[in-house]
């Protein structure tokens, strides 16, 4: 049997401030919120508050099947918007399903489907504008639009440019 030392020594150490380990744990997730593309929160692409019928479901690698983005429910229609502020860099048919595809900065883009695109590629937009009206076609059909973001060319969770930032709050 190992013999238990005494726990005299420990309460003779100074205490720990949660202060120091507090920041030390918080700074890795505010430098990557400080540095995810589009600083502030994207808009709703359909004016109203998200409802998630689809989630993100990540592949196991490049080429195995996921869900890479996120679907809401929509009405055939409805009007789309502009989540985010940047250029058109497509606007047109894709298979069976008209797309709208934003580019915000170098590395990110987000595309939506289905979408009857009301603006033409090249065109400046910014979040909140119209940009089209929902379709049909792909695997939405006429009941939702899929919100797809690539960043780096790599598929994303749009839910993190849509969910609230983390605020840091004083003790």
């Amino acid at each position: 049997m190992i013999p238990l030392r005494s726990l005299a020594p420990l309460a003779a150490l100074p205490a720990r401030q949660p202060a120091p380990l507090l920041a030390a744990l918080l700074t890795p997730l505010l430098a990557l919120t400080a540095s995810a593309p589009g600083a502030e929160r994207w808009a709703p692409p359909l004016g109203r508050a998200l409802e998630v019928s689809g989630p993100y479901r990540a592949p196991v690698h490049d080429y195995a099947s996921g869900h890479r983005g996120i679907d809401l429910p929509a009405v055939p229609g409805e009007a789309v918007l502009a989540p985010v502020s940047g250029t058109v860099s497509f606007a047109g048919p894709v298979v069976d399903r008209g797309v709208v595809s934003i580019r915000l900065d170098t590395d990110t883009v987000v595309s939506i489907e289905p979408v009857a695109a009301e603006v033409a590629t090249g065109a400046s937009v910014r979040r909140g504008e119209r940009i089209g009206a929902v379709s049909s076609g792909g695997h939405c059909l006429a009941e939702c639009v899929h919100v797809g973001v690539r960043v780096e060319g790599a598929y994303v969770n749009p839910m993190r440019f849509f969910a609230n930032r983390p605020v840091l709050l004083p003790w």
